[in-house]
């Protein structure tokens, strides 16, 4: 710790080991007493600390960093100003932040070697710093610094954006960057109209974001130098090779989206955060992209320094170069150390003025100041088309805006939220650019939101659902089949993913068909009533069957089903569904007497009773005029005899009269258990 900073400021928070150090500030470890949390203080250093220009900043970064709260921002929980003793007796009022703390390291640390980060990391990291400047631009603030040293990882893997020390407000921006007109960034990430002195937007954003993902992607900066003012002049001047000529991994559409970001005016670039994260994710899922082909972006298109624009100055917030020693927690967010300027600046310097003299003539050249000079006569040339305006058109209505100014047209399809479906979103080259009559026009028609839902197949065939994904904007996917008791043969029962899940444009969709057939359902334990709504819930036809004894089951409850649960059947089949009769009749030990009282009972009855005390039965069928038919007439053995438990005992039934043989047969036939319904069959000892 800094000897002359107090242990504890403002009566809560206690100064703890120093973490970083910068340029401007250096950051402690720090703990608030009264929420018992760790943080992280940031000081202004002393030796600056009397300087209102660092105040101002300093101020300013609270300020603004306190105004902006979203995940993808270092929080600023509390700031204030202590005064703290100089050596020598003097004090000063020296500035201080109080923010969130994280565990981490910075995107600076992750190049340190200079190597290429995989393209998904990269996408991912670039993605959160989106994030984060979308919702800076939409409540007025523009950061002017977006560097890998202003940008931490935490030990999650979420961006987190830090030090809007330099950040204002976008209605002030109008203003020179600062008032000496001095440039304020980091060389390597500087955009062009902040390398002139010129006033910033959120476009100036985006262009720093572009530089990043081209370091994320490649392993160095888009522009490299021996000084910040080399660094600048290129910013100002030069187009940057393809990020694929120096990654071959690195495919066409994000040369597109970073080539678009890096674009020198800023009308060419992406006009807000959203729409390039939009492209960036769709080029790093293979989808096509809103960015104007790579080919688009050549020396001729770049833009020279305005004559009126003051010459660059190179200053030492100009130059702040990130050092080796990064801090590891993304508190730890102090400036980078500040590259002091070179003795050979001034060298620099004259080039650069030497190309804006020479931006001048030119310009007084093309306007005619010259003209009493003689020149030859030109050769006649041919006039340039312009490419005309088709935002917002549908494809008939913009393919005749093409064609009806001398240009050909071609379609392409890009995924964007803000513009309907089937509507025009740009165009390549883009509206206004001056090109060869003649010449082919993409139109990139928007597919609508990147995002959509799985739409609800239930009950259509494969081909009808196929068409539906299609025109979803899905693929289908492979199919299987399931039984099903509601839904028809060979129609969709569901999908997978499941219909109304958000997806990504282009996502496959597997089906899942209807066999036509439905399974058994498990009535197992179930009552007959329930029993039998299960069976027609599942479009099947229910039948009681015998009872069955059972331990387990209890007395009138479901014991199986036939076919057996989870069978595959056809709709509409009949189940038989067996109940339990509770459990079975212990057969007693001891002989069994023949009951006396069967004679004149019905078969049924009898057997009953004889089945009850543990006995078989048997059946013979005997005319009798005497007793009606289906009574018994006898057993055997005789009634009052004893017979081992298990015997079994014939019961002699009587078919009826002679002469209801017929009759008789055709009753007895609907008898339960009559194994002998055509007539009389042995005695078996009955008289």
């Amino acid at each position: 710790m800094t000897s002359q900073f107090p242990q504890v400021l403002a009566g809560r928070y206690e100064i703890r080991d120093l973490i970083g150090r910068g340029g401007m500030a250096e950051v402690h470890l720090g703990y608030d007493t009264r929420l018992s949390r760790v943080v992280a203080i940031k000081l202004l250093r002393s030796d600056i600390a009397g300087d209102p220009t660092f105040q101002a900043r300093f101020r300013r970064e609270a300020q603004s960093a306190a105004a902006l709260n979203h995940p993808a921002v270092v929080a600023v929980y509390d700031s204030g100003e202590e005064e703290l003793l100089q050596p020598g007796g003097a004090s000063r009022t020296v500035p201080y932040i109080v923010m969130e703390y994280i565990e981490g390291h910075t995107v600076r640390e992750l190049l340190s070697e200079g190597e290429a980060v995989p393209i998904a990391e990269a996408v991912e990291i670039v993605s959160g710093v989106l994030d984060a400047l979308e919702y800076s631009h939409r409540v007025g603030i523009v950061h002017r610094d977006i560097k890998p040293g202003n940008i931490m990882l935490t030990s999650t893997g979420s961006v987190k954006v830090m030090d809007f020390g330099i950040a204002r407000a976008i209605e002030d921006s109008a203003s020179t960057v600062t008032q000496t007109h001095t440039v304020v960034g980091t060389a390597q990430y500087l955009s062009p109209e902040q390398a002139r002195g010129e006033s910033v937007d959120a476009r100036s954003d985006l262009y720093s974001t572009g530089c990043l993902l081209y370091e994320l992607l490649t392993g160095q900066p888009p522009f490299q130098g021996d000084s910040a003012v080399a660094i600048a002049y290129q910013h100002v001047r030069e187009i940057p090779k393809r990020p694929s000529s120096l990654a071959a991994d690195v495919p066409e559409s994000l040369d597109r989206v970073i080539l678009k970001s890096l674009a020198k005016s800023r009308e060419d670039r992406y006009q807000d955060a959203a729409h390039m994260r939009a492209d960036l994710q769709a080029a790093a899922r293979g989808l096509s992209v809103a960015a104007p082909a790579a080919d688009s972006w050549s020396p001729a298109t770049s833009v020279m320094a305005s004559p009126a624009a003051e010459p660059v100055q190179p200053t030492s917030s100009f130059a702040q170069v990130p050092s080796g020693a990064s801090p590891m927690q993304a508190a730890k967010e102090a400036e980078e150390p500040e590259e002091k300027p070179k003795s050979h600046a001034w060298i620099w310097v004259l080039v650069f003025l030497l190309f804006v003299a020479l931006a001048v003539v030119a310009g007084r050249w093309a306007s005619g100041a010259f003209d009493n000079v003689p020149t030859p006569t030109p050769s006649p040339t041919i006039s340039k088309v312009e490419v005309p305006d088709t935002s917002g058109q549908d494809e008939e209505s913009a393919k005749k805006t093409i064609e009806d100014a001398g240009l050909k047209f071609a379609k392409d399809e890009v995924a964007n939220e803000e513009v309907g479906a089937g509507l025009a979103v740009s165009s390549d080259p883009g509206k206004g650019t001056k090109v060869e009559p003649g010449s082919t026009v993409t139109v990139h028609f928007s597919t609508g939101s990147a995002m959509v839902k799985v739409p609800d197949l239930s009950g259509k065939t494969q081909e009808d659902a196929r068409k539906a994904l299609k025109e979803a904007g899905l693929e289908g996917g492979n199919t299987s089949q399931e039984d099903s008791a509601t839904v028809a043969k060979d129609r969709v029962i569901y999908t997978n993913p499941q219909a109304g899940n958000s997806v990504a444009r282009g996502t496959t969709v597997d089906l899942v068909l209807s066999t036509g057939n439905t399974s058994v359902p498990d009535v197992s334990g179930q009552d007959e009533a329930t029993a039998k709504k299960s069976i027609e819930d599942a479009g099947l036809q229910f039948k009681r069957g015998d009872d069955v004894a059972s331990a387990e089951v209890e007395r009138g409850k479901a014991v199986s089903s036939n076919p057996a649960a989870g069978s595959s059947v056809s709709a509409g089949d009949t189940i038989t569904v067996s109940f339990s009769s509770g459990a079975a009749t212990q057969a007693p030990t001891s002989p069994v007497t023949i009951p006396k009282n069967l004679n004149g009972k019905t078969v049924e009855d009898a057997t009953a009773d004889l089945k009850k005390l543990g006995l078989n039965v048997t059946v013979d069928y005997k005319s009798s005029d005497k007793v009606d038919a289906n009574k018994v007439i006898g057993t055997s053995p005789k009634a009052g005899d004893q017979v081992p438990a298990g015997s079994t005992v014939n019961l002699t039934v009587s078919s009826g009269k002679d002469g209801d043989n017929n009759n008789n047969n055709n009753n007895n036939q609907q008898q339960p258990g009559n194994p002998n319904p055509g007539g009389g069959g042995a005695n078996n000892g009955v008289g």
